[in-house]
């Protein structure tokens, strides 16, 4: 780590305040250039303590940055991750108040509900399969605290990966028969198709990106628990959402989930 202990939490409670109070602040990485990765993921570690030191839940795990082609552009080798809240779970039909929010974008998801614990390193899609419960839909709202979305990767991962809200529903289906990399999504706002993907949007299967968390956090010690819900990526692009607005996203044998944005 290239950051003093006492640096990493001052960065942990800026940020913190940041999205408690709807303020837009710049990239952490203007002050600290130096930063590092692990600085990134401790400062973002500083945020969840502080939040579970208020009586927020830490209800699963996400990741971001899942393609393959994005990677290659930020010339790294694994997504980045973070965690949401039950704080920020939003029920299937329910609302998106953006005047809780900054600047909120929403992405359709495929999300992994684990049934035995999974742990790395060597952790493949074969295992993740072996491990699961059951796959459901899932939509991410994402709100960057960066003024204007302009961040860098070390500092979205300070800031959590931009998590701010999310909500599951559909079908809770097994995974055997199913054909993740070909299964079919549509994000549809207003009434109107405005993104189309599959599954394999997502490092070419949805499973990599658990097993790659798998991986990393095998690095620290640790694994992911039996019931942990972990949300994959967004397999559509971002969505920039306004007052007004119907999201509904349709999943090829998941169902539907669907939100309003007040």
């Amino acid at each position: 780590m290239a950051l003093a202990a006492e640096t990493v939490a001052e960065l942990a409670e800026f940020l913190d305040k940041a999205e408690m109070e709807r303020r837009e602040v710049t990239k952490i990485t203007d002050r600290y250039p130096e930063m590092d990765w692990d600085d990134a993921y401790a400062i973002q570690r500083g945020i969840r303590e502080r939040q579970q030191a208020r009586g927020v839940g830490m209800a699963g795990y996400k990741a971001g940055l899942t393609s393959h082609a994005k990677m290659e552009q930020m010339g790294v080798e694994e997504p980045v991750f973070g965690f949401i809240t039950d704080v920020g779970e939003i029920p299937d039909g329910g609302t998106i108040d953006t005047a809780t929010l900054i600047h909120p974008k929403v992405e359709a998801e495929i999300a992994f509900v684990l049934k035995d614990e999974l742990t790395g390193p060597g952790c493949d899609i074969d295992a993740v399969l072996a491990a699961t419960a059951c796959v459901v839909p899932a939509l991410e709202v994402i709100d960057s605290r960066y003024k204007d979305f302009r961040f860098d990767l070390k500092s979205v991962i300070a800031d959590n990966t931009s998590s701010a809200r999310w909500i599951s529903g559909g079908e809770k289906v097994p995974v055997a028969g199913l054909d993740l990399p070909n299964l079919a999504i549509v994000m549809e706002k207003n009434g109107e198709v405005v993104e189309a993907a599959t599954g394999a949007a997502v490092l070419g299967h949805p499973a990599q990106s658990v097993a790659m968390l798998a991986n990393m956090l095998a690095r620290r010690g640790e694994s992911l628990p039996a019931g942990a819900f972990i949300m994959t990526g967004g397999a559509t692009a971002a969505v920039a959402v306004a007052p007004g607005d119907t999201i509904t996203v349709k999943y090829q044998a998941l169902g539907t989930i669907s939100v309003k944005v007040v």
